[in-house]
């Protein structure tokens, strides 16, 4: 078992040592004895970006069938060993991998570990066509839900599609299609699993009041005899040129409340500074209500009820910068376009003042050490940094990072990236008789 246990510099006071066992699992600790509890959270390197045409939504699907029983545990016993302890659970998938998480009880912290440990090597011991079909309609019925049926609940799957071309490992969302779900086999996802859910393909990190040296023990017993996996294949190259060089654009009319313009920019990747700099720059411009394009759009030109830009980081491919405004009744969306490009090519030109620059790295710092204040949340970010980028380190110095960007980098970044040719548009109109009947309302 290897071990690496220098603390880096300027982390605030928190320290993080790496451990690797024979099989390659990477495990992160964390010690932190302010409260009583213990957080374990295991990255698997998986995501949409891994799938392949015809077989998107795996990866989420597969979250799912990870809380369905395994050799030890039956049917819903996961939540109902972790619930019944005092703790919490719950896992998410994204474009670059999948997680799942336990906070409990600092006395409990051995029965997360059993836990993880079972699924992770006897998961398809429990695997069989009755929990895949289960599952298959649980994650059909949240589609409908959270997607098909809800108001401008497909934008997102709508943009990506734009943003990253057919083909691109990030043009499909992880919730997949309607039709590749129906036709994943148990096959699909024995394989999917075999090839994905190793330690080898694994980062397990444990934060809170924890003994180091008894949890090593605890995760070497039930984690170490699990065999490692060679054959999984490296995602598909997600690079693509700085600037898309074109504005591409679609109109939607749906049952929706208002109109909506919502735009995405291609921004740099996660983990350099250009993409720290693109991140103060959108939360200068809409950041909440003290942003600039909230000032203009929902306070003076009162053509907007909302209106919010913020970034979604990725390390595979660019990133996107999320523009979303919500009209106001009546307001036409080009007025409101118009003053979006206005606000950009002023900011462009003279980049933030020193008082937005340091409200902005006040909010980004703000927002990182809530997350490492709590034993879940700095579990996720040593994870994530192990995982994308080989260093969970990073995780406890990107707050530095943050702070050390200057108001030129920011003003650079946006001129050179938030302007018309280098994003997709989203237009939403409502339906005829819908906004027929809003105007008859008043609303």
């Amino acid at each position: 078992m290897g071990h690496t246990a220098t603390p880096p510099p300027a982390t605030g006071g928190l320290t993080a040592t790496e451990h690797r066992l024979a099989n390659g699992l990477r495990v992160v600790l964390s010690e932190d004895h302010l409260t009583p509890v213990a957080a374990v959270c295991l990255w698997y390197d998986v995501g949409s970006r891994h799938e392949v045409k015809g077989r998107t939504g795996l990866a989420h699907l597969f979250e799912h069938l990870m809380f369905q029983g395994s050799a030890q545990v039956e049917g819903n016993g996961h939540f109902e060993l972790v619930q019944g302890a005092g703790g919490s659970l719950n896992g998410t998938t994204s474009f670059e991998r999948t997680n799942y998480f336990e906070t409990m009880p600092a006395h409990e912290l051995e029965l997360a570990l059993w836990l993880e440990a079972d699924r992770m090597g006897s998961l398809l011991a429990a695997l069989d066509e009755e929990s895949l079909e289960n599952q298959r309609d649980v994650v059909k019925n949240e589609r409908r839900q959270r997607y098909d049926n809800v108001p401008y609940g497909t934008a997102f799957e709508r943009m990506t599609a734009m943003v990253f071309p057919e083909g691109h490992p990030y043009h499909h969302t992880p919730i997949g299609s309607m039709a590749d779900l129906d036709a994943a086999s148990l096959r699909d996802a024995q394989e999917f699993f075999r090839t994905n859910y190793a330690p080898n393909n694994a980062v397990l990190a444990v934060v809170g009041d924890i003994d180091p040296e008894q949890t090593l023990a605890w995760v070497e017993k039930y984690f170490g005899s699990i065999p490692g996996h060679e054959g999984k294949q490296p995602p598909r190259d997600g690079s693509l040129p700085e600037v898309r060089g074109e504005e591409t654009r679609e109109v939607v009319e749906e049952e929706v409340p208002s109109r909506a313009l919502m735009a995405a920019y291609r921004l740099p990747h996660d983990g350099t500074r250009e993409a720290d700099a693109a991140d103060l720059a959108l939360t200068v411009l809409g950041g909440g209500e003290s942003s600039r394009l909230y000032a203009r759009l929902v306070r003076h030109d009162r053509s907007a009820v909302a209106a919010g830009f913020g970034m979604l980081r990725l390390a595979g491919a660019p990133s996107l910068g999320w523009l979303d405004v919500k009209a106001s009744s009546g307001a036409e969306v080009a007025d409101i376009e118009a003053a979006v490009d206005d606000e950009l090519r002023r900011f462009a030109q003279e980049g933030p003042s020193a008082e937005e620059m340091e409200r902005a790295q006040a909010q980004l710092e703000r927002e990182w050490l809530d997350r490492l204040a709590t034993v879940g949340g700095r579990a996720d970010e040593l994870c994530r940094y192990a995982v994308l980028f080989g260093d969970p380190q990073l995780a406890l110095t990107a707050v530095g990072r943050v702070l050390e960007v200057t108001r030129e980098e920011v003003r650079e970044i946006a001129a050179q990236r938030l302007h018309p040719d280098n994003r997709a548009v989203l237009v939403y109109e409502p339906l005829a008789n819908e906004a027929e009947e809003n105007e008859e309302s008043g609303q």
